[in-house]
């Protein structure tokens, strides 16, 4: 029987037997060129491809020569849905990079990756080893910006969580392989050493003296290529583009000392080191890997939200389910999601409700109940009921994928300490080697024969690695211990701003009140509909606003009915064509404003929270309920003991404010302001305050631009497009307490792991320079320095 090719379905000719092992298993190819192809999708990670693909793959002979470049398959449209974000223009994309070691091989990314044609921005953590690259697609493709990754020594792929699990795992075996070997190695090498000392003593004849050197030669070569072989390639890569980096000392160290004890050993003549170049070498790799271990904890945040995200899920087509890749949910596909599932889009329930826990998004372990017309994101999990949802969004675009990328945005920018000490700890790594050098001259011309001693520790203990780890490590561990509470840092300002505000300046409705409104009275003037009919084509118009207002009609949504040309009107209301009519909803004033006369108009009507008007007539008004925050007066209450103002800017009428005042201790308030008398209000209080504006992320966001800080509350689908600083993912205004403690803990242990980095070097140079610091000892204490800074940062993790 012949056989077919996996990847394109042709046949096989006879005789030919190539393969390639997908999903743990062997599958026959028919040619070289799908063999290369089918060969990058899995070593890309992209098996899913073959999981859900609907028909085989074109013949893979003419993409040979595209395959030579080697990403090229990543510019695939269809593979790119999975992994980045479009808007306009422009794509987006975080990349697993491996390879990084420090801050200085970020830095490096990001100089040589920013200068490509194309590339709008590019940022680079080095703690989570991530980056989050934006270009023009029409100007440089992916493939091309991998290439140039690859060309200074670094490789990267679009992260996805199993990716980037099982990059750590190689990491993480490639490392205890390294520090297997060298152990082991280092042991025989030690070994030996003893045999040479005593030997010195007891007139070893010269034949076994050199005999045992060349062993030690030979037994510790692996150890200072194989095991110390990350320290020179990111020594290479640096020097490459003529940059210094913490691995060039210690590459220049481990070099220089073997290099001296295997001329020695060859020309029968001076000392050899093989036993101490080993030990360095050895607890150099220990350190490194401690480091790894710490770092990996506090980037696994992220990649365990990924992990959420479901590759199938159930639609209904024609009546009947059918099971087909997450990825492939296009918009307005009606999703069945079964008690138990998790939720693979974001989306409307159009029938059934449930309890959805969505601990993942906000950090409350709590089932939030959910009916027809609530939204659903992606990566929650459905409780007990059965509910049907229409996507609102697609997989790159979901509340989730959001979340991962503004959290790695957060991450891998700098405030301008971090910036300093990156600057600082270039020059630091010129210092050494100029110190290193007047070290090795001195005491060549005093002491040659501990000249070299002295000058391989100096460049060992003073690395500054410890002073590049100083603040993104605490940052990632703060971002990360944040995330968890349900707290999304986008800015890179915040932990420094934080701690210096001295005035919160606060919106009404959907921050101080809950924003979750429930109709309190309607009332009819001649309307053309019944109550229901009307609310029931409000809450369809209404379902394409985010405003909290909108909330209040999710209740009365009903799937079947059908309008047109929905616009929102911001800050104002929502317009519709039902029927062939126009039907107008919004703010009273707003709405009075249109209508040709007011004269008559009731009290009840001026007063609404929403006005109707149908082909520009008046034909209902709307009164609302809302309440004020449990955790409002708490939160007011801490505000005031720790000396701040309170401010309200409200766009509400007097009498809403009033009621929201009467209750809550604020020093200030003002009412039916619009943006930019929210504007002018902020700037003024800015004379003289440092500001921060809290408000529902909705509308706001020319106020949130002008203050020194801005916080949004928990409002899913406007994270993307909101200006705000801060995001209460879990709506909780008490969160602002976490926010402050977690950002003058920082500040605090930023502070220390630079008063240690700065310390240990100035401490430690000198008493290197002097020949008190031995190697061993030296190599111990740069790696204790760098490990003990990763470890008090992961402090904030507790």
């Amino acid at each position: 029987m012949t056989k077919s090719c996996f990847h394109c379905n042709e046949p096989i000719p006879h005789g030919l037997e190539l393969s390639v092992n997908i999903n743990e298993s062997s599958q026959p190819m028919c040619c070289i060129g799908c063999q290369a192809v089918a060969q990058t999708i899995v070593d890309n990670g992209l098996v899913d491809y073959y999981k859900f693909r609907t028909e085989p793959a074109n013949k893979g002979e003419i993409l040979v020569p595209d395959q030579l470049s080697k990403h090229k398959l990543l510019d695939d449209d269809a593979l790119q849905n999975e992994f980045i974000h479009q808007d306009g223009d422009t794509k987006e994309s975080i990349l697993t990079v491996d390879n990084i070691s420090c801050a200085a091989c970020a830095w490096l990314i990001e100089m040589k990756i920013s200068q490509l044609t194309g590339v709008k921005q590019i940022t680079v953590n080095a703690t989570t080893q991530r980056a989050t690259v934006k270009w023009l697609d029409e100007e440089i493709k992916l493939s091309e910006i991998l290439a140039a990754i690859d060309a200074i020594g670094y490789h990267a792929l679009p992260f996805k969580a199993s990716i980037a699990e099982e990059l750590n795992q190689q990491q993480s075996k490639s490392f205890i392989k390294r520090l297997g070997i060298s152990g082991i190695l280092m042991m025989q090498v030690m070994m030996i050493a003893i045999g040479l000392y005593f030997g010195a003593f007891s007139d070893m004849s010269s034949h076994n003296e050199n005999y045992l050197r060349w062993a030690s030669m030979i037994l510790s070569f692996p150890i200072i290529s194989y095991g110390a072989y990350p320290f020179y390639t990111g020594a290479i890569n640096a020097l490459k583009v003529r940059r210094l980096s913490m691995d060039v000392p210690v590459s220049i160290a481990i070099t220089l000392a073997y290099t001296a004890s295997a001329w020695a050993t060859v020309t029968r003549q001076g000392e050899v080191y093989f036993e101490s170049v080993s030990m360095f070498t050895f607890l150099l790799l220990i350190g490194k890997f401690l480091e790894f271990r710490a770092r990996n904890r506090a980037a696994q945040v992220s990649a365990n939200l990924l992990k959420l995200m479901p590759l199938s899920a159930t639609i209904i087509e024609d009546g009947h389910p059918k099971l087909i890749a997450a990825k492939k949910l296009q918009l307005q596909d009606s999703v069945l999601i079964k008690p138990g599932e998790t939720i693979p889009a974001d989306g409307l329930i159009s029938h059934g409700q449930s309890q959805v826990n969505e601990a993942m998004l906000s950090g409350e372990q709590k089932p939030v109940s959910k009916i027809q017309g609530d939204k659903v994101f992606a990566g929650t999990i459905n409780g007990d009921g059965n509910i049907t949802i229409s996507v609102t969004s697609l997989m790159s675009d979901s509340f989730l994928s959001q979340l991962i990328r503004l959290s790695e945005s957060a991450q891998s920018h700098k405030p301008q300490l971090a910036k300093f000490s990156d600057r600082i700890a270039q020059y630091f790594v010129a210092l050494i080697l100029v110190m290193a050098s007047i070290t090795a001259l001195y005491w060549s011309q005093h002491m040659p024969e501990e000249a070299f001693w002295i000058t391989l520790s100096v460049l060992v203990a003073t690395c500054p690695c410890a002073l590049s780890l100083a603040t993104p490590t605490a940052l990632t561990c703060a971002t990360t211990k944040l995330n968890r509470s349900g707290i999304m840092i986008k800015s890179a300002h915040v932990m420094e701003t934080m701690p210096q505000i001295d005035l919160y300046a606060f919106d009404k409705t959907g921050t101080l009140t809950t924003g979750q409104f429930t109709i309190d009275h309607v009332e009819l003037y001649d309307a053309p509909f019944t109550k229901k009919e009307l609310l029931t084509y409000i809450a369809s118009a209404e379902a394409y606003s985010e405003h909290p207002i909108a909330q209040a009609f999710h209740p009365y949504f009903d799937s079947n009915t059908r309008i047109n040309d929905v616009e929102i009107i911001a800050g104002c209301g929502v317009k519709a064509i039902i029927n062939n009519q126009t039907l107008v909803v919004g703010k009273s004033k707003w709405i009075l404003d249109q209508i040709a006369s007011s004269e008559g108009i009731s009290t009840f009507v001026k007063n609404a929270a929403c006005v109707v008007l149908l082909d520009n007539k008046l034909i209902a008004a709307i009164q609302l309920k809302d309440t004020i925050r449990e955790d409002a007066q708490p939160l007011l209450a801490r505000i005031k003991k720790q000396g701040a103002k309170t401010l309200l800017l409200s766009g509400d009428n007097q009498e809403g404010c009033r009621q929201v005042i009467d209750k809550l201790s604020i020093d200030e308030a003002h009412s039916q302001l619009s943006a930019k008398d929210k504007m002018s209000k902020l700037k003024a209080a800015q004379q003289n305050h440092n500001v921060v504006m809290v408000g529902d992320g909705i509308n706001d966001t020319p106020v949130f631009s002008a203050a020194h800080l801005s916080i949004a509350m928990g409002s899913g689908a406007d994270i993307a497009k909101n200006g705000a600083d801060v995001i209460l993912l879990n709506n909780k205004l008490d969160s602002m307490t976490t926010l402050l403690n977690v950002a003058v803990k920082t500040k605090r242990i930023i502070r220390q792991n630079y008063a240690w980095a700065f310390g240990y070097n100035a401490i430690v140079l000198p008493l290197a320079m002097s020949g008190y610091i031995t190697p061993y000892f030296a190599v111990i204490g740069m790696s204790a320095s760098s490990i003990l800074v990763v470890t008090n940062s992961l402090r904030l993790l507790k």
